[in-house]
């Protein structure tokens, strides 16, 4: 099993380009979007705005059975999209953090299908548009650009709002690898197949299975489907959000984003999101030992035994030359 490191840290943000330049190699701006169509905007909008509805009328007649049953199925069913996220959308196909085999890919691709925040293709294409402009005039999700409006707008922007945008970044552009990959498009031409599946029907045999009852199922419903779905959306639009406008920076980035240990705990890790800006490849982002960051426990544990290889690390000398001054320790000298 082998172990890479990841490539030689660029110089600091003084010795870069200024941060409004175009990213070197970037294709012209046209080129990098496409127009979002009717049944897209259709499709987000049952599913941003369809769960928290559904929860409001259970809620209203009180039909969210917290039973032990539907407790364990929300946490299965989180654990499995939100790692279909993290580990696979993320650190797999948008930052090949590391390589695994095509049908790890095939069941990483259809879990991340099921956190219904889009097709691999489509969700890595607009991930890496935002590392190509974080914070910058392109970035689809910053708080603090791409919207007319204070802190408060530019909050809503970052979370959901940018969902509802005219224009998407094109897969052509951003993820031509993953068009080209035949077990991922494979899973791509089933999204719709895996959304109905994953937020109806699999929750719903499972809570008849427990329960033997009618109630139960539709229960489990809730609870593995809109309850699931309404935390694992919020949690991974908080990366956006939260990320980039409250917590903490140790190492010198030309964005804003920022280590939140809160979003952190309900993102499977995602929060020590500066982290992640710092070091784009790396597929832990917990890099302190109190770091709270599973999706890398995970990747740990399929490298020792062999699922997975070629993970991509980053070395404390890495760390060390990009952090910065005034969370530097003092040098032997001044000791």
């Amino acid at each position: 099993m082998s172990t890479t490191r990841l490539a030689p840290i660029a110089p600091d943000r003084r010795a870069q380009p200024p941060r409004r330049s175009r990213p070197e190699g970037a294709a012209p701006r046209g080129a990098q979007t496409h127009p979002a169509s009717r049944p897209y905007r259709v499709f987000t909008g049952l599913f941003v705005f369809g769960p928290p509805a559904l929860l409001v009328a259970a809620l209203r007649r009180r039909w969210l059975f917290a039973t032990r049953a539907n407790r364990r199925i929300f946490g299965v069913f989180y654990l499995l999209s939100g790692l279909g996220i993290t580990a696979g959308y993320h650190r797999l196909f948008t930052h090949r953090s590391f390589k695994t085999h095509p049908l790890m890919r095939g069941a990483f691709a259809v879990l991340g299908s099921t956190a219904i925040q889009g097709s691999a293709p489509d969700w890595v294409a607009d991930h890496r548009k935002h590392h190509a402009y974080a914070d910058e005039e392109g970035d689809p999700h910053s708080p603090h650009i791409g919207h007319s409006g204070g802190a408060l707008r530019g909050f809503a922007h970052a979370h959901f709002g940018w969902l509802f945008a005219d224009e998407r970044a094109s897969r052509q552009r951003y993820a031509p690898d993953l068009l080209d990959d035949p077990v991922v498009m494979a899973v791509h031409r089933r999204f719709a197949l895996i959304v109905v599946l994953s937020y109806f029907v699999a929750p719903v045999a499972v809570g008849l299975i427990a329960t033997r009852k009618l109630r139960g199922g539709l229960s489990a419903f809730l609870w593995g489907g809109a309850l699931r779905v309404f935390f694992v959306h919020h949690a991974t639009w908080s990366v956006n959000s939260v990320c980039h406008l409250w917590g903490k920076r140790p190492f010198e980035t030309r964005d804003e984003s920022r280590n939140n240990s809160l979003v952190a705990l309900v993102g499977l890790g995602e929060g020590n999101h500066h982290n992640h800006h710092a070091f784009p490849r790396s597929a832990k982002h917990g890099l302190q030992r109190w770091q709270f960051d599973p999706t890398w426990w995970l990747i740990w544990t399929m490298e020792k035994t062999g699922l997975v290889w070629d993970v991509q690390r980053v070395s404390s000398e890495e760390m060390e030359l990009k952090r910065v001054a005034n969370e530097r320790q003092p040098d032997a000298d001044s000791r």
